[in-house]
């Protein structure tokens, strides 16, 4: 199993991985230390010469701006980073952990076993992604642990079936046979002798479920069900929606879509290393 120097290895190995692993880092600072660098809260509103600083352009006193009721966008761009990395990371490692036993699970043992989580995996295929996960948190609530019980509910489901074919070929090959000769049980051949090998699978997934849970929870928001005690990018635009200030408050609109599409990117470029090596064929030459 590869260390943490051999990961950092693979990402610094590419141009494009790099820089989408500082960009990481740096939202992930962020959300670390948000309480602290947030100057105002989320819903503070803030007053210039006693008048409500509404619908404020990007200054020196407000970077990003403010929106129509004079709060610091900056402020909620910044805090609303925590709220997306929460949901993000935890959607997407949890997703991948599900996705991940579930593959391993129905390529060792095939048959029966195979069938029955297979064709579950299948019935969730058929039903459509965004919809299924408005369903899901009109009915159980838009607190931010349901938006995360919604998305993994369903996102899993592509790793599962790759990770399943990988375990299907690694299963046959000389060291699993000689591993059930030496009298390894089950559990050990899965998890310390395939598992090992399928983990750039799993990373690679790992970076498309999280950068599809940052997705689908600002849809989810943009749309109206987000956890409406919490900030997050996509509940800022859906705000801004709200306020029917689009076409005049450009920078309320850019600076929630610049962190999505910058982040989901990152997560992109760094799949993009280990994709490399789940798949050598893709290497250059």
């Amino acid at each position: 199993m590869r260390g943490v120097g051999e990961h950092y290895r693979i990402i610094h190995a590419n141009r494009l991985s790099r820089i989408g692993f500082w960009i990481i880092v740096g939202f992930l600072t962020v959300a670390v230390f948000a309480p602290w660098i947030a100057p105002h809260g989320p819903w503070e509103m803030l007053f210039v010469d006693g008048r409500i600083a509404s619908l404020r352009p990007p200054s020196w006193a407000f970077p990003v701006g403010t929106t129509h009721l004079g709060y610091d966008l900056f402020s909620q761009l910044v805090l609303a980073t925590r709220t997306t990395v929460i949901i993000g990371g935890v959607s997407g490692l949890i997703s991948i952990l599900i996705g991940a036993n579930i593959g391993l699970i129905a390529g060792y043992y095939g048959g029966k076993i195979d069938e029955i989580l297979m064709r579950f995996t299948d019935i969730l295929y058929g039903m459509p992604f965004l919809p299924f996960i408005i369903v899901l948190i009109a009915l159980f609530g838009r607190k931010l642990e349901y938006v995360i019980l919604a998305i993994v509910l369903i996102i899993w489901r592509t790793s599962a079936r790759v990770i399943r074919a990988q375990t299907i070929s690694i299963r046959q090959r000389q060291f699993i046979t000689a591993a059930k000769a030496r009298g390894c049980s089950d559990l050990r051949i899965i998890y310390r002798h395939i598992l090992p090998n399928v983990l750039p699978l799993l990373l690679l997934y790992a970076s498309f479920n999280i950068a599809w849970s940052i997705i689908t929870e600002a849809s989810a928001s943009f749309l109206g069900f987000g956890d409406g005690e919490t900030i997050s990018w996509g509940g800022m635009l859906y705000e801004l929606w709200l306020s029917g200030k689009t076409r005049v408050a450009w920078w309320w609109f850019a600076a929630p879509s610049i962190c999505i599409v910058l982040l989901v990117t990152s997560l992109v470029f760094v799949s993009r290393a280990y994709e490399e090596v789940a798949n050598p064929r893709l290497r250059k030459r």
